[in-house]
């Protein structure tokens, strides 16, 4: 099934502990892009990008999968820009710069053949442009999924809950989810998110994994431990990519198959931060990522006495 992913194809330059990137590519819609194809070669764009944009990346996307039929190129204009520096324990980061350039006048127009995508991961935008997508959809989606954040809960926060409403899943960190909610107890905090509208909701807890609530059932999966964590950058939008991915190439939104669905994402986000960029992500076999999925198996499986 077609998946269609709105968010930003932009410029990077990261610091961590263990090197630095500069002006690497990066966006939430790159890292949902790249994660996704790996799953399913029915993907949908919608992004907005200057004429900097190298054509060997859009090239690239392309060869996996990717219409980009959706994305604005802006003659003359530059694309989106980020730096920051993580700190020592690779957890907190400090933003160093933040150039919208394009990004400040993206309206996004779904071409029609997206329209009708059943699948939609919604990346970390204004509520006001998510709006947007959703009121261009035909209404025939099977599974719409919103990521956000707390800049927006600051800021928007009526707006955001306007869009929640009106999506099938929530993913956000765990900070988040308790700002969101007001409680602290993650339990509870998925209680009051669902009551604003998503059936279902994941929690991103970085390096300690994620969680799935739907209704009363719940579903953890630990974070696979790695003996080096270069970048965490993108991390999040990868985990996305390869769950909405993985969704769409079975075409079951069961919760069994949820679950499944988090180990993908768990995967390629593993897959992820073990360099910078897109490096690690542009290089996998399928045979990498069902090996990974499997470690996270036997990390979690124990047989009862």
């Amino acid at each position: 099934m077609s998946l269609l992913t709105i968010g930003t194809v932009a410029f990077d330059s990261i610091e961590t502990p263990y090197g630095k990137a500069e002006m690497v590519i990066g966006g939430a819609c790159t890292y949902i892009s790249w994660a996704a194809s790996y799953f399913t070669k029915d993907i949908h764009l919608v992004s907005i990008v200057g004429e900097d944009f190298p054509k060997s990346e859009l090239d690239a996307l392309e060869s996996r999968g990717v219409n980009l039929e959706g994305l604005e190129i802006v003659k003359g204009g530059k694309s989106f820009f980020w730096a920051g520096k993580y700190h020592l324990n690779m957890n907190g980061r400090d933003t160093l710069v933040t150039d919208l350039n394009v990004l400040s006048d993206f309206n996004p127009i779904l071409p029609e053949v997206a329209k009708s995508s059943k699948y939609v991961m919604l990346g970390n935008l204004t509520p006001n442009i998510q709006a947007q997508v959703l009121d261009q959809l035909d209404g025939s989606q099977k599974m719409i999924a919103l990521d956000t954040m707390n800049f927006w809960m600051d800021i928007a926060m009526d707006d955001l809950k306007n869009v929640i409403k009106r999506v099938n899943l929530l993913t956000i960190n765990d900070d988040e989810a308790r700002q969101l909610s007001g409680e602290h107890s993650l339990v509870k905090a998925a209680k009051i998110i669902h009551e604003l509208g998503p059936e279902y909701l994941v929690i991103k807890k970085g390096e300690h994994g994620a969680l799935l609530f739907h209704g009363e059932e719940m579903f953890y999966a630990p974070a696979m431990p790695l003996a080096q964590v270069f970048d965490p950058t993108g991390a999040g939008d990868t985990f996305a990519g390869g769950f909405m991915g993985y969704l769409a190439s079975t075409n079951d939104i069961s919760m069994d198959n949820m679950k499944r669905a988090i180990i993908a994402g768990s995967s390629m986000a593993s897959f992820c931060v073990e360099d910078f960029s897109l490096n690690k992500l542009k290089l996998l076999s399928l045979s990498e990522i069902n090996s990974r999925m499997k470690g996270f198996k036997d990390l979690i499986h124990f047989d009862l006495l």
